[in-house]
């Protein structure tokens, strides 16, 4: 238990120390004024927009705004889709993988640009050196500058009044990617290579194991099909294994940008728990914190740029409870363990495995603690980076991270779309507040109106109706039902936390059934799109809205909305609109196993 407070706490006081120093450097970026040491890079910003035939001074409405962040991303799709294609013809491959399949590439090039990063593929045997760094690593630069672009773009609506325009996408995409994310990523892959994380661009290397290994499999004919024999019994052959492949690649670059960008894509199948990506406690530390420290550091960046911090600071405020909330539910149940072991009654070790807790799926070298700590992180924010296998938490272990994906990922969430999606629950908490109290609703000296409240509700329902669609078609299709190995409620979670997984941009899996097929990758590729893409127009919506609004001075009757009191109505907002949508699934999911799991006890 004391390892538990430690850990979270040098977790969070780290994570909260660096979060207005990380605030106020990105306000300062956004808004024109860079410091000393990043200025020597403006040259490169400028050349840049000259070649591309950009006007840095030209600012956009939102309409035009949205297109520029449309059109950029579907030829990130194109881009990335052919690269996967012609792969097999392109150089940087030294094992020679040929062409990813059609469907599998167009999952994968939606995955990637729209922050996504879901992998129906497992990385080292099927994506060459150069499909990994430019088209995927790439991709996480890209989608996560277009995150942060969209959050700027909103709180310039909240900071400007009676103007059309709402900042330029090329210019805040750009700024985002050359001051922000590739100056801290270079710094961040340095140091995990110093911690052990594989850089190179080597030959997989194939080394002796130090015992042989011999197992019985079956014996195929040329056609691969199983031999049998008279009697029709299955022929096998004995197969001993004396070395092991041993991937390598330039993994640490591609590490550095998925935490920080909140992309999750791994390098390698086995994720952050692969000890190539992740060898470390300290390296695993830097991980989570890079997960977090751009979303944390966004909130300071708001106050900034609408000229109260105090406004920040609670809406981190909302994010750091919410999230300690259920970090608590997740550390509870992985640390409590499975009760059904006392139901063995083999010998008196059942006791001592309940109490040691749930070590199914974890690394030894990470442990319980870090283990759920990092799945909260990981599905708070928008990132599908795992360090565990989700799969194989408790019915209410496993819950938490379902829950926080479905709730749109606005604790922290991910970089830029965690804090316009929380930005527009603020929207909707003020105007229920209004309701109630028989005012026309204001937040931040701006009126909220109909259109207003339309644009929010759109980016609260749209989620729900895909999540829930998707899972309830796979269910029902035949084709879908094919690939749950796992029957019953589990099986269900796994589907329905692999469409959240999806539309909310996440990218962690249930795993435990099969997602590389044509229905999945096209299925989950839909749900992606739609999950960005549909959320990110009526926000820049709702951003031309706000900015084209006059600002209202404060009055005896306006809602302070930087007090504990509206934290509480935030989180309660946040809450009450998750359970209204999803707890009925979330009952015939976890919340029946884990009913299941503790009735034999």
């Amino acid at each position: 238990m004391i390892n538990l407070f430690v850990q979270v706490a040098l977790y969070l006081g780290v994570l909260l120390a660096l979060a207005k120093p990380m605030g106020y450097y990105m306000a300062r970026v956004y808004e024109g004024k860079l410091p000393a040491f990043v200025r020597w890079m403006q040259p490169a910003e400028n050349i840049f927009y000259r070649l591309c035939g950009v006007d840095s001074k030209q600012e956009m409405r939102w309409t035009r705004y949205a297109m520029a962040a449309l059109w950029f991303s579907l030829l990130g799709v194109l881009a990335v889709y052919a690269m996967q294609r012609l792969q097999g013809w392109l150089p940087l491959n030294p094992q020679g993988f040929g062409a990813v399949s059609s469907d599998s590439s167009f999952n994968t090039a939606l995955s990637f640009v729209t922050n996504t990063n879901w992998q129906g593929y497992v990385g080292e045997t099927t994506m060459s050196y150069l499909t990994q760094m430019s088209a995927l690593t790439v991709q996480n630069f890209f989608s996560a500058a277009t995150g942060m672009a969209v959050v700027i773009a909103l709180i310039r609506g909240f900071a400007r009044h009676t103007t059309e325009t709402i900042g330029n996408f090329w210019v805040d995409m750009t700024r985002s990617t050359i001051y922000i994310l590739l100056p801290i990523s270079t710094v961040l892959a340095l140091v995990l290579v110093g911690q052990g994380v594989v850089q190179n661009f080597s030959a997989y290397q194939n080394v002796p194991l130090v015992e042989s290994l011999s197992y019985e499999q079956p014996k195929l004919d040329a056609s691969g099909n199983p031999l049998k024999d008279a009697a029709g019994n299955a022929v096998t052959e004995k197969v001993v294994v004396k070395e092991q492949s041993i991937a390598m690649g330039p993994v640490a670059s591609q590490e550095a940008i998925k935490q920080l960008g909140t992309n999750g894509g791994g390098f390698f199948n086995a994720n952050s728990a692969h000890p190539f990506e992740n060898p470390t406690p300290f390296a695993n530390f830097l991980a989570m914190l890079s997960i977090f420290i751009i979303p944390a550091g966004l909130c300071y960046t708001f106050g900034s740029m609408v000229g109260d911090t105090r406004q920040g600071w609670a809406i981190l405020a909302s994010m750091t409870l919410l999230f300690v909330g259920f970090l608590a539910v997740a550390e509870y149940a992985e640390q409590g363990g499975n009760p059904a072991f006392t139901a063995l009654g083999v010998d008196q070790n059942a006791s001592a495995m309940q109490s040691g807790g749930n070590m199914e799926g974890k690394e030894t070298r990470f442990g319980i603690v870090n283990s759920a700590l990092f799945a909260t992180i990981t599905t708070a924010a928008s990132c599908g980076a795992v360090n565990s296998m989700h799969d194989s938490f408790t019915p209410l272990g496993g819950l938490v991270p379902l829950a926080q994906i479905q709730l749109g990922e606005v604790v922290f969430g991910g970089v830029g779309s965690g804090l316009y999606g929380m930005l527009v629950y603020a929207v909707i908490a003020v105007f229920l507040a209004g309701l109630m109290i028989g005012r026309t609703p204001e937040y931040l000296g701006k009126k909220i109106e109909a259109f207003d409240i339309k644009m929010a509700s759109l980016v609260i329902l749209i989620p729900p109706l895909i999540i829930l669609g998707g899972s309830a078609l796979a269910a029902m299709l035949d084709v879908g039902r094919s690939s749950i190995y796992n029957p019953g409620a589990h099986g269900l979670s796994e589907v329905l936390y692999a469409f959240s997984s999806a539309t909310g941009n996440n990218g962690s899996a249930f795993a435990g059934f099969g997602a590389n097929t044509p229905f999945y990758n096209t299925a989950l590729g839909f749900a992606v799109w739609a999950g960005r893409f549909w959320l990110m127009i009526p926000v820049l919506a709702l951003a031309g809205s706000l900015a084209a609004k006059k600002r209202i001075p404060a009055s005896v009757g306006s809602m302070a909305t930087h007090t504990p009191l509206f934290v509480w109505l935030l989180i309660v907002t946040v809450l009450l609109v998750g359970a209204l949508t999803f707890v009925p699934a979330l009952a015939l999911g976890p919340v029946i196993e884990h009913l299941n799991m503790i009735s034999v006890h």
